[in-house]
């Protein structure tokens, strides 16, 4: 396997604790996004969209994280990062896709750019960023509120975890609050994970 990727960036961050999760090896191959390697040609013709992290396995090409993160849950399933019950799955999947669809996208370095050739100065840019990550947090933080256990959806970590912990390092860049019910709690359960704390962008050999 091949994880196409950028230390900080937190998509490939997910992919990196799902991979160490299920106790796969892999390589690294590093696009410096701040360079805009990630649109060369070359990168475009495994990824049309220019993003990372694509997975090459088998021959084949694999892009967004969380399609990535379900693929290799499917094809290792232990431990499962997904619940068996169809209602628990379903929860599972809307926490993870509230950050992954609602909070990331738009608070990532491409939207950033385009805010700031919009006219919007620094201050204003980190401010979007910072509210964004501030408000899907606070909401996220409800939906697992009355969850018992060390992790969001209870004793067994799932795709919720892998999704929360990137975007709290993101929180942090940004120094947005993350002081949220829980929130602290299951960031500390996790970090203490062997895959976990491997997957961290200052432990990457990229990192800057």
């Amino acid at each position: 396997m091949i994880l196409h990727g950028f230390w900080r960036s937190s998509a490939s961050w997910r992919v990196r604790i799902a991979l160490g999760l299920k106790g796969l090896d892999w390589s690294d191959r590093t696009y410096r996004l701040r360079a805009g390697e990630q649109r060369s040609d070359a990168y475009l013709a495994l990824n049309p969209q220019g993003l990372v992290p694509a997975l090459e396995v088998d021959g084949a090409v694999l892009t967004q994280s969380l399609a990535i993160c379900e693929y290799l849950d499917e094809l290792y399933p232990d431990p499962p990062l997904l619940p068996s019950d169809p209602l628990e799955r379903a929860w599972v999947r809307g926490f993870a896709q509230a950050i992954a669809c609602d909070i990331h996208p738009i608070q990532n370095l491409k939207i950033l750019r385009m805010l700031g050739q919009r006219g919007l100065d620094e201050d204003a840019v980190q401010g979007w960023a910072r509210e964004v990550i501030e408000s899907g947090l606070e909401a996220c933080s409800r939906l697992i509120v009355d969850r018992d256990g060390p992790y969001c959806f209870g004793d067994q970590v799932t795709l919720a975890d892998i999704v929360l912990i990137p975007q709290l390092g993101n929180a942090r860049r940004f120094g947005a609050r993350i002081d949220f019910p829980r929130i602290a709690e299951v960031e500390a359960a996790c970090n203490a994970l062997p895959a976990f704390a491997a997957a961290t962008p200052a432990r990457q050999p990229d990192a800057e």
